[in-house]
């Protein structure tokens, strides 16, 4: 297996940069004509990768979501590694929304690719799980060109990177 090579696919986000453009999100909100007597509010956990969106109504939630995707896009981060949860009402008929930022590879959509991986039929390609990543290895680096051209052109809801090719 040593001279075989390789390379992983992992889903990574950067928290901090996440976080800056949660800040210019909120400093927008409150310097915004239509937005800073909404009495809407953004709170972001930066150790659980986690949002908390408060509006009066599900217009302003969004039009604060369109922002707070503005300002992620212009910090290159992908738009699919943030999941927003169903409205639930709060008090004082307000809408509350929950956004999680989605980093790592599940189990469940690492069998996923790592089945469409296998299902190339490459000789000698294989894949392991390791976590939150995967490792794909193959004799061949054709093969591994390959299979990274495969994975850009599916959609498995997040955004997937891929590093450590050797």
């Amino acid at each position: 297996m040593a001279k075989d090579s390789s390379f992983d696919v992992v889903s990574e986000v950067d928290l901090q940069e996440v976080d800056n453009a949660w800040q210019q999100t909120r400093k927008e909100l409150m310097q915004r004509y239509d937005l800073k007597d909404s009495k809407a509010t953004l709170d972001f956990d930066k150790t659980k990768g986690q949002f908390t969106l408060s509006a009066p109504s599900e217009f302003v939630a969004q039009q604060v979501m369109d922002v707070l995707n503005t300002k992620l896009v212009r910090r290159s981060i992908d738009l699919k590694s943030l999941k927003w949860g169903q409205p639930e009402a709060a008090h004082g008929m307000t809408v509350r929304f929950h956004g999680e930022v989605v980093a790592g590879i599940d189990k469940e959509l690492a069998s996923r690719i790592s089945k469409d991986v296998r299902d190339l039929k490459l000789k000698n390609t294989k894949v392991q799980v390791e976590g939150e990543k995967l490792r794909v290895f193959s004799a061949s680096r054709d093969s591994l060109q390959e299979v990274i051209t495969f994975l850009k052109e599916q959609d498995y809801g997040q955004p997937l990177q891929y590093n450590n090719y050797r």
